[in-house]
């Protein structure tokens, strides 16, 4: 590219950033750490391109990159923006099926939806477990807490979203015997509760199919894949969301896995449900 085509174009975006950020000519020259009288010449016509320095002062000023400014590449993103596109760490509060989880619900709805949960699914517990469960966390708001959360599971079982959801062996069992996690829950409501979890699966079925797998055999931590453009992994306190087609294609791959290595399929899960009662 010829110099003067490339300094033209240099002035044009520098002028088209500056806009789109809303910054005048004093402030890019605070943000740059130079005279205002050195950004005015810079967006002046016939002015040479500046050196380096000045060029990546003015990117960072402007959230761009200096290939941009300069025309060696066609998008101003940098690689912390582009990573946030595709890769995002979003607050998991402690609290049922919470705003920004609902949120990709809705935006997948329609979609096949698989599930790894950290316990059991959430959409398929009984309100009783789900007070038990989260009762250091609803406290007062007990009552309102599950009536938006039942709301949302209404919204979702309408939303003709086919569920995967696989499961481990030793989850179910941990439940079933009321051991580690589950401890306290009376046995009448994990009775109860398992009765549930295998009539849905029944009820339920095609549009929603558990499978039950051997942790021993393979291993999964708690993700969920929303429909072909989202993958979202659960890590407590954050949840870790990717948009980028091939690590959702990574982690798909990975669900498949675990349904084609499941001890019971989609089909035997109720009736394995039901032994443990």
């Amino acid at each position: 590219m010829d110099k003067r085509i490339r300094s033209d174009l240099f002035r044009e975006r520098l002028q088209k950033a500056m806009a789109s950020k809303h910054l005048s000519q004093s402030k890019l020259a605070q943000s740059a750490g130079v005279d205002r009288s050195t950004i005015s010449a810079l967006l002046a016509d016939g002015t040479r391109l500046p050196n380096a320095q000045l060029i990546a002062d003015c990117a960072l000023a402007l959230g761009v990159t200096s290939d941009w400014l300069l025309g060696l590449s066609e998008t101003p993103d940098t690689v912390n923006s582009i990573l946030d596109q595709y890769v995002r760490f979003d607050d998991a509060p402690r609290a049922l099926l919470d705003d920004t989880m609902f949120s990709w619900h809705k935006e997948a709805a329609g979609y096949k939806i698989r599930h790894v949960p950290a316990t059991l699914p959430d959409m398929l517990k009984l309100p009783e477990v789900v007070s038990w469960e989260y009762r250091d966390h609803l406290k007062s708001q007990d009552s309102v807490a599950l009536a938006s959360f039942q709301a949302q599971l209404d919204w979702m079982r309408g939303a003709r979203s086919d569920y995967e959801i696989a499961l481990p062996f030793h989850e179910l069992h941990s439940f079933a015997h009321g051991t580690g996690y589950w401890q306290d829950l009376p046995l009448s409501l994990r009775r109860a509760q398992l009765l549930h979890l295998a009539t849905a699966c029944e009820d339920l079925y095609p549009a929603l199919r558990l499978y039950i797998f051997d942790a021993h055999k393979v291993f999964s931590s708690p993700v969920t894949v929303f429909g072909p453009g989202l993958a979202v992994l659960y890590l407590g306190r954050s949840y870790v969301s990717f948009r980028d087609p091939s690590k959702v294609q990574l982690i798909l791959r990975h669900f498949d896995w675990l349904v084609r290595e499941a001890s019971f399929g989609a089909r035997d899960a109720a009736q394995h449900i039901r032994a443990l009662l």
